[in-house]
C-alpha cells in the first residue's frame, strides 16, 4: 500500500497542474487496489430505487456515514427489499464515483444484520438446490379438492398445532386428523421430521400432510432449513404444505413444498374445505344429479313416443308394401320405353345429318367443268402475256446489244489482259491491243501513240 501511495505522490508532484478528472481517476484507482471487498454492517437511510432498477441508499452508524449504490444486475438477487432504518450488512468495494468527486460503496450483496454465517448458509443451500430443481413449479402437485383425512407433522407441545387442531374442528369437522409428532427445534429435529414425513407416507392413511410450526428467529426455524428435510418433502408421495412462522418467515422447507402457507392457520384452511362449503358442493352435485336424471327420463319417454309411432298394423304394412310395389312397378315400365324413345329420337337425329352430309355429284360435276373452263382461259391469257412480254425484252436485247454499237461504225479496244481501254495514256508503244469491229476482230501492235487532250469525236 505504501508504495502505491508513493507512485500517486510522485505522479502529483509535477509542476503541471492536473484536472479534476484526473485526480478523481487517480484517487478512484488507488481506492480500488487497496480497498478489497468487505462485510460493512450499519441502517439504511435515504433509501432510493430508480428507475433503471438501481438502488442509491446511505449506510450509517451513530458517527458516521457512507454513499451506497447497488446496480440492478446485484440488487435483482437479493433476498429482501431494504426499507428506511433496516440494519443491513452490505458486502462492497470502496470506491469513488468521478463526476462528482464522492467515495462511495459498490455493494455486491445485502443482507440483513445479525444473520451472518447461519443466514449465508441458508442462501448457499437455496442456490443448491434451486440449481438441482427442487423448487420447480412443474415438480410440485396440486392438493386434493376435498380432503378426507389430514396428517399434521409438528411438535405435540406446539402452539401452532392447538392452532391447526383449532381451525379444522371449526371448520371441517369432518375431517380425521392424524398427528405425526417431532420436534421442531434442536439438533437433531430436521431428521426425526424427515423420519415422520417418511412415516406418514408409508402408512398411507392421509390424503395430505401440513408440516408446521410458529414463529420464531432463524436460530429457531433452522430445523426446517436443513437438505435432509427438503429432499424428504420432496420425496414424499403425499401433497405436502409448509406452514413455518409468520408470514415474513420463509425457510428451505417453504420453497420445496407443494404449497406453502404463510401461517399454520392459514395451512389449515388451505388443506381443507369449510362444512358448508361441502354441503354447498354437495347441494350443487344433488341439483344437477335431478336434472340429469329429469332429463334422461325425458329423452327416454320421447323415445318411446317415436316407437310407438312406428309401430304400424299388419294390413297397414301390407298396403305400404304393395303401394311401394305399383311405384316401382311404374318406375321399370318407365325405364324399359325411355331407352327405346331416346334411340329413336337419335336415330332419326343421325339420319337427317347423314341426308345433310350426302354429297350432289352432279352439282360438283357441273362445278367442276365451270373450274376447267376457267383454268383453260387463265393458261391462254397467261400465255400471251408472256409472249408479249418476251417479243418486247427482245427489241430492247437488241437495241442494247454491243454488237448494235459496233455496226454503226465503233470499235472495241481490249489490252493484253482483256480489259477494255478508255484512257489513251494507257496505250503505249510497243504493246499490242486487240480491235473489235462489227464484222470480227484483229490483233494491232501499237508503233507510236500521240495523244489528244480534246473530247472531239
Amino acid at each position: 500500500m505504501k508504495t502505491d501511495f508513493d507512485q500517486e505522490k510522485r505522479q502529483f508532484a509535477a509542476d503541471r497542474a492536473i484536472s479534476v478528472s484526473e485526480l478523481n481517476s487517480s484517487v478512484a484507482a488507488v481506492l480500488e487496489r487497496n480497498f478489497p471487498l468487505a462485510w460493512v454492517g450499519g441502517e439504511i437511510s435515504n433509501f432510493t430505487r430508480a428507475a433503471s432498477g438501481h438502488w442509491y441508499f446511505s449506510i450509517k452508524d451513530a458517527r458516521a456515514q457512507m454513499r451506497c449504490v447497488m446496480f440492478r444486475s446485484r440488487a435483482q438477487h437479493a433476498d429482501f427489499s431494504p426499507r428506511e432504518g433496516d440494519r443491513v450488512e452490505v458486502r462492497a468495494l470502496l470506491s469513488m464515483y468521478e463526476p462528482r468527486g464522492e467515495v462511495q460503496l459498490n455493494v455486491e450483496a445485502i443482507r440483513r444484520a445479525g444473520q451472518g454465517n447461519l443466514y449465508e448458509a441458508f442462501l448457499r443451500l437455496k442456490e443448491k438446490l434451486a440449481a438441482a430443481g427442487l423448487f420447480d413449479a412443474e415438480r410440485k402437485r396440486a392438493l386434493p379438492a376435498f380432503v378426507r383425512s389430514v396428517g399434521v407433522v409438528t411438535s405435540l407441545q406446539a402452539a401452532a398445532l392447538r392452532d391447526v387442531l383449532t381451525t379444522l374442528a371449526r371448520r371441517a369437522p369432518h375431517l380425521s386428523v392424524i398427528v405425526y409428532p417431532a420436534p421442531v427445534q434442536g439438533a437433531d429435529a430436521a431428521a426425526r421430521l424427515a423420519a415422520a414425513l417418511e412415516k406418514a407416507n408409508a402408512r398411507a392413511e392421509v390424503d395430505a400432510l401440513l408440516l408446521c410450526r410458529g414463529g420464531g428467529s432463524i436460530e429457531d426455524l433452522w430445523a426446517f432449513n436443513e437438505e435432509v428435510l427438503a429432499h424428504a418433502i420432496v420425496a414424499s408421495r403425499l401433497p405436502v404444505i409448509s406452514a413455518v412462522g409468520h408470514e415474513t418467515d420463509f425457510t428451505i422447507a417453504d420453497f420445496v413444498a407443494d404449497v406453502r402457507a404463510p401461517t399454520p392457520t392459514a395451512g389449515a384452511e388451505l388443506i381443507s374445505a369449510s362444512r358448508d362449503e361441502c354441503l354447498r358442493v354437495l347441494g350443487r352435485f344433488g341439483e344437477r344429479l335431478r336434472h340429469a336424471m329429469a332429463r334422461g327420463l325425458e329423452r327416454r319417454s320421447q323415445q318411446l313416443d317415436w316407437l310407438t309411432r312406428e309401430l304400424v298394423s299388419p294390413r297397414e304394412q301390407l298396403a305400404q308394401h304393395r303401394s311401394r310395389l305399383d311405384h316401382l312397378s311404374a318406375r321399370l315400365r318407365h325405364a324399359l320405353v325411355q331407352p327405346v324413345v331416346r334411340e329413336r329420337g337419335r336415330f332419326a337425329l343421325l339420319a337427317l345429318r347423314l341426308a345433310k352430309a350426302r354429297p350432289q355429284v352432279a352439282t360438283a360435276q357441273a362445278h367442276l367443268v365451270r373450274l376447267g373452263e376457267r383454268h383453260a382461259a387463265a393458261m391462254q391469257r397467261q400465255l400471251e402475256r408472256g409472249s408479249a412480254r418476251t417479243a418486247d425484252l427482245s427489241v430492247r436485247l437488241e437495241l442494247l446489244s454491243p454488237r448494235h454499237t459496233l455496226a454503226r461504225g465503233y470499235a472495241a479496244l481490249l489490252d493484253e489482259r482483256g480489259q477494255a481501254v478508255r484512257d489513251p495514256h494507257r496505250l503505249q508503244p510497243g504493246r499490242h491491243v486487240t480491235v473489235h469491229l462489227a464484222e470480227g476482230a484483229a490483233d494491232l501492235g501499237i508503233g507510236d501513240v500521240q495523244v489528244r487532250l480534246d473530247d472531239t469525236f
